[in-house]
């Protein structure tokens, strides 16, 4: 669609008052603090509802106060089938265990009866769900699981409604009650007496909280200008890794799941005052036709940047009877009516549909990756945070390609590369090769790192102002389901071990291929109207961006 002479050319302003100055700097400085907050609370389940390694106690010859978790005398009581933590043999020795002696032998059972246990010993100090609501064994192990599903049904639930109200009534105050809301139920969670209550406040945290990530996200990128977009990307998602970093770290020197929770929840409510201070955004403002709002902000930017606004710009914004962008202008049909009239573009439809497919196989695959790397031989914390800091690398193959090949052939190398990686992992057997199999590993964790990272970029630029947080949320709704199921992963592996790096794959390979489909938005202003996005296809094939 042509813009009229009148119209508000945004892009061009902030490119005036300066693509990422010190106002855009501080902006950027407030929005890192919601996006640690999301790294930690989203995944926090990872280990306050960790699994931990126990055996069963043998009353007969020890008691509860044993420190001691496997010696010698233990071979003749281990079920051989089954689920070893949780069955024994039955003791015969006629005397009965002396608090003074620990005299057992491997003779003293008798392997031709399974006992099931009561109590058990724990390997380490560490205090898990596990151990509070006594979830042990294996017919109980779906509880633990379902605890990181049940995070993401409620981000399945909210997403959408917080997209809208973000649209409607603006992203800062969507972001305060976010912050707020999560670390409420979060703190409330710490204090949970039973695993009901533990789960349903697992389901209100991201209730209330799940957009924090997004909104905060476009409320820093929709103040940078176009040539800066990937660098504000890069800092959005290198926080959110630095938050998962800190996450391991926090974990592993607070082991009790309650002291952790706790230390991870309450600086949400401290950071509040701070957040209270952020711009809103002016994208947002002037779609609301409050232009002044927007005026005040973009002076306040020119200032602080050490820039002017030009005349014509300030005419413009102050004069009464200039004509309204065209965003403006649509904006004064009900929110509704924008809606029905974006889905009745059978091109916007399918762009949404494509989009949310890339986002379920991102989130699937990406979280899968993190909730597997605990399982990794060694150190569960240590290989938590390495895993999480390998996307730092990703980040900086980002800055220096995207803005040169386009998002769209970068995320199409990226699923396919990180599915061909998920598949080649499953012929490598970890004992034979076990740098090979841990090299690919990473391999996919990076490649599916620069995939995300690109899709909230991508995903931000191809659709309209007025619509922008709406479908982000909806695409991100159903990406969701991936993340649903990632929890999930390792019960599908008892039914076959390659299966979920298979289907981790073959995903990532059929969403590259279908990725191919939507247009290139490298240097394109981001689109205010339906169809002004629309266009951005016919651009592409005029005269496609590759420098």
């Amino acid at each position: 669609m042509a813009r009229s002479e009148d119209d508000l050319d945004l892009d061009g302003v902030l490119h005036e008052i300066g693509q990422f100055g010190l106002f855009q700097m501080r902006q950027y400085g407030l929005m890192v603090l919601p996006i640690i907050f999301n790294a930690l609370f989203t995944l926090s389940y990872i280990f306050t509802a960790g699994n931990v390694e126990y055996r069963c106690l043998i009353p007969e010859c020890e008691d509860l106060t044993t420190d001691i978790y496997y010696t010698d005398w233990m071979n003749g009581t281990t079920v051989v089938e089954g689920d070893i933590r949780c069955k024994r043999y039955q003791h015969i020795r006629n005397n009965t265990f002396d608090q003074g002696s620990r005299e057992c032998s491997s003779e003293g059972f008798n392997s031709s009866v399974v006992l099931s246990c009561d109590k058990y010993v724990f390997k380490s100090q560490e205090t898990t769900i596990v151990q509070d609501f006594n979830i042990t064994c294996e017919a109980n192990d779906w509880k633990l699981t379902m605890v990181g599903t049940v995070n993401n049904i409620g981000q399945f639930v909210a997403l959408p409604v917080a997209g809208y109200l973000s649209d409607r009534f603006g992203r800062r105050w969507v972001l305060l009650v976010s912050v707020f809301g999560s670390a409420f139920f979060g703190t409330l969670r710490s204090f949970a007496n039973s695993y009901e209550m533990f789960v349903i406040m697992e389901f209100l945290d991201p209730v209330i909280g799940s957009t924090m990530y997004t909104t905060a996200f476009i409320l820093a990128l929709e103040l940078v200008g176009p040539k800066m977009r990937v660098t504000g990307n890069n800092i959005i998602s290198c926080a959110f890794s630095f938050g998962q970093a800190l996450l391991g770290l926090l974990s592993m020197y607070f082991s009790n799941w309650r002291t952790l929770l706790r230390i991870i929840y309450i600086p949400g409510f401290l950071a509040l005052p701070l957040l209270y201070t952020t711009a809103e955004s002016v994208r947002w403002l002037l779609s609301k036709n409050r232009n002044q709002d927007a005026f005040k902000i973009l002076k306040k930017a020119a200032d602080t940047n050490g820039k002017k606004l030009s005349q014509a710009v300030m005419e413009r914004f102050c004069s009464s009877n200039g004509s309204e962008t065209s965003a403006k202008a649509l904006d004064r049909q009900p929110f509704s009516r924008l809606l029905q009239d974006a889905f009745n573009s059978r091109g916007l439809t399918l762009r949404v549909i494509n989009c949310s497919f890339c986002w379920l196989t991102n989130t699937m695959v990406y979280f899968g990756l993190s909730l597997n790397s605990v399982s990794l031989s060694g150190n569960k914390y240590l290989n938590f945070i390495l895993v999480s800091l390998i996307e730092l690398p990703g980040f900086f193959l980002m800055q220096l390609i995207l803005d040169r090949i386009g998002r769209k052939k970068t995320l199409f190398a990226t699923l396919i590369l990180s599915g061909l990686f998920c598949i080649s992992s499953v012929f490598i057997a970890s004992h034979d090769v076990p740098f090979l199999k841990l090299s690919l590993f990473l391999l996919s964790k990076l490649t599916i790192t620069m995939s995300f990272g690109t899709l909230y970029i991508y995903t931000v630029e191809i659709f309209p102002t007025n619509l922008r947080q709406s479908l982000l949320s909806t695409c991100s709704m159903f990406g969701r389901i991936g993340s649903m199921v990632a929890p999930q992963t390792p019960l599908l592996a008892k039914l076959w071990t390659p299966l979920p790096m298979i289907l981790f794959g073959c995903l990532g390979i059929t969403s590259g291929m279908a990725i191919l489909k939507l247009p290139e938005t490298l240097n394109n202003e981001l689109p205010n109207t339906v169809e002004e996005a629309m266009n951005m296809k016919q651009k592409d094939m005029v005269s496609p961006n590759i420098s």
